[in-house]
């Protein structure tokens, strides 16, 4: 009896992938690292992530009687 081999399609999943990736990188830096945890600005910079700035408050335009 003959079996043919089975063909399974090469798949990517690029976010997959880049997340493996990413969870490497940090078990690296946390083996190379001294203590327990890394702290969260250290995780960002594995991760090469910039912190957020809130966009400053606008204020409402003034619409009626005053002019400028």
């Amino acid at each position: 009896m003959h079996v043919a081999p089975l063909r399974t399609p090469t798949v990517q999943d690029h976010v997959a992938l880049a997340e493996i990736e990413l969870c490497g990188d940090l078990m690296i830096a946390a083996s190379a690292a001294d203590g327990e945890r890394l702290s969260p600005d250290r995780i960002d910079e594995v991760l090469n992530v910039t912190a957020e700035r809130p966009a400053p408050a606008r204020l409402p335009r003034r619409t009626g009687c005053c002019r400028e």
